[in-house]
């Protein structure tokens, strides 16, 4: 029996996260899913008036794709694929998975060559077509979540179509708070930051680019984060799975990092590019649905009373100039229950134990 719930969130990429209008492309980017989110998100798009094209991936063949990839091969690839992109207007993608570590035992030098030949066409995506991404709900994803397969794919449901119109107005007075700021500081266990966010832009993202969404953001001053962070949600990068992520920073640098048994593997990433050890986003999550961690960053970045802090690639509509092939959202939860903490804005408490201060935004806390 078809779900109709697939038909609403089809609905809601089309119609709300990129308002697809008569006679614009639209990519869809599908991996390892139902047909049927296939067949909702064509029609939708036609019911509009667009023009959908489809891409097709499966977890395996990918892999098998990248273990014996070569730089001629992918720049052909990429020249094609940033080719495709460059006609279309919009791009939605849906990525399944029924294993997460798929790509975990593809050589380190092998991702990052996929990941610089690839980087050209997700720049041009970025900035240039209405784009968004999300993942689609797997029983490999409900055990990652520590649930059911049938509650998971209800908790999913509700939090992907959650009403983002609803926190606009209080995500806007946080964006209006962080304009007028130079210095944020945060604290909490293994946590003692300080960074300016000066004549950065702020961003809200509510829906559009993120299913499911609910995160203000923007970037540091590019040497100006001092401190240590300790990360207390656990992240999967590049299929390697690391918990406990501790940074030390020096002028705006990571000049320290530990993550227990992949210590090592966390520098070398860090190590991809000089600037894979400076930050390229700071943001504070804000969907109130979402409460705990499941190694799905599309996820975790958007916990209440989150916050995350990002090594690598700035995003160019919250530049801080620090380029890189890495943009690694690394995420940190100051609810109560996952010890507390404090968020301050030129000295005023702004957030405490993941709960905002100012009543004018509840909405947003968990």
């Amino acid at each position: 029996m078809h779900d109709s719930r697939i038909d609403d969130l089809a609905r809601q990429l089309v119609r709300h996260s990129t308002s697809l209008k008569k006679g614009e492309r639209v990519l869809l980017d599908l991996h390892d899913v139902p047909d049927a989110v296939g067949v909702s998100l064509i029609r939708e798009a036609r019911a509009r008036g667009a023009v959908p094209f489809v891409r097709i991936h499966q977890g395996r063949v990918t892999r098998e794709m990248a273990m014996g990839a070569t730089e001629a091969q992918y720049d052909l690839i990429a020249k094609n694929l940033l080719a495709e992109m460059k006609g279309m207007d919009a791009y939605i993608a849906v990525r399944g998975s029924d294993n997460i570590n798929e790509l975990s035992d593809v050589p380190p030098k092998k991702m990052a060559m996929l990941m610089g030949r690839m980087r050209p066409v997700t720049d041009h995506r970025v900035r240039n077509t209405k784009w968004c991404v999300l993942r689609w709900p797997t029983p490999s994803m409900a055990q990652q979540a520590g649930m059911s397969t049938g509650a998971f794919e209800d908790f999913y449901f509700d939090v992907c179509l959650h009403d983002y119109k609803g926190m606009l107005p209080a995500m806007r007075r946080l964006r209006k708070m962080m304009e007028k700021t130079d210095v944020v500081e945060i604290t909490g266990p293994g946590t003692d930051l300080r960074f300016s966010i000066k004549n950065i832009p702020i961003l809200v993202s509510a829906g559009n680019h993120n299913i499911p969404d609910g995160e203000v953001f923007t970037s540091p001053v590019k040497d100006s984060v001092e401190g240590h962070i300790t990360y207390n949600a656990p992240s999967i990068y590049q299929g390697i799975p690391f918990d406990n992520v501790r940074l030390e920073f020096s002028q705006g640098k990571i000049v320290k990092a530990s993550a227990g048994p992949k210590t090592k593997e966390l520098n070398r990433i860090l190590d991809s590019d000089e600037g894979a050890r400076h930050i390229g986003e700071f943001a504070i999550g804000t969907h109130p649905g979402i409460r705990h961690p499941m190694r799905d960053i599309l996820f975790d970045e958007k916990i209440g009373g989150s916050f995350h802090f990002t090594p690598g690639q700035a995003y160019e509509d919250a530049d801080n100039g620090n380029r890189s092939q890495v943009h690694w959202d690394l995420v940190s939860i100051q609810r109560k229950d996952y010890g507390g903490g404090e968020m301050r804005f030129d000295g005023r408490l702004v957030r405490k134990d993941g709960v905002f201060v100012a009543k004018s935004l509840a909405a947003i806390n968990p």
